[in-house]
């Protein structure tokens, strides 16, 4: 709960939110946020992780989030966001790759997915770096404001996982 008030600090405004589904708009609604994430985690549906500096863990600046897709969690979703602050920081390339990490070694994903409005430069580059290949553009996929945007929907599946770890070996322990 202690993450509410930096995670709205962070991640309340529109400019973090315009190509997702908003974010909570007080800090009661992030604790709510947070409640809802420890529950799910409890059930084994969800895992929800804070993006916290190294020499800052006291104030979270971004979220990553897995989804489970199928019972057994071999096929997942993940979303993300970082406050704009840290934009171009490489705080959440790392983060990335140790929730990358996380689902791949110990999870046991065998394939994860993300969807990111085709408009999200921005989203659409990180997936990319982190070495997602993006399978189709699902079109009118998600309603924003009023107005429906098209999706990219990128996956990672573990052998391209274990490929990359090679490349980032230094980053993922």
């Amino acid at each position: 709960m202690a993450d509410a008030r930096s995670l709205y600090a962070m991640l309340g405004g529109d400019e973090v939110t315009r190509f997702m589904s908003p974010a909570p708009g007080s800090v009661v609604g992030f604790e709510r946020f947070i409640a809802w994430t420890r529950d799910e985690q409890a059930a084994g549906r969800h895992i929800g992780f804070a993006i916290t500096p190294a020499d800052r863990t006291d104030a979270a600046i971004g979220v990553i989030q897995l989804r489970q897709l199928t019972p057994d969690f071999h096929i997942a979703e993940w979303g993300f966001a970082i406050g704009s602050p840290y934009w171009g920081s490489g705080f959440f390339m790392e983060a990335a790759r140790l929730a990358m990490a996380f689902a791949f070694d110990v999870v046991g994903v065998h394939r994860l997915e993300a969807r990111a409005a085709t408009v999200n430069g921005r989203g659409n580059g990180a997936l990319a770096k982190m070495g997602a290949v993006r399978e189709c553009v699902l079109r009118n996929s998600f309603l924003r404001n009023g107005r429906y945007m098209d999706q990219a929907l990128w996956s990672i599946v573990r052998e391209d996982w274990r490929r990359s770890k090679a490349v980032w070996g230094s980053i993922i322990h």
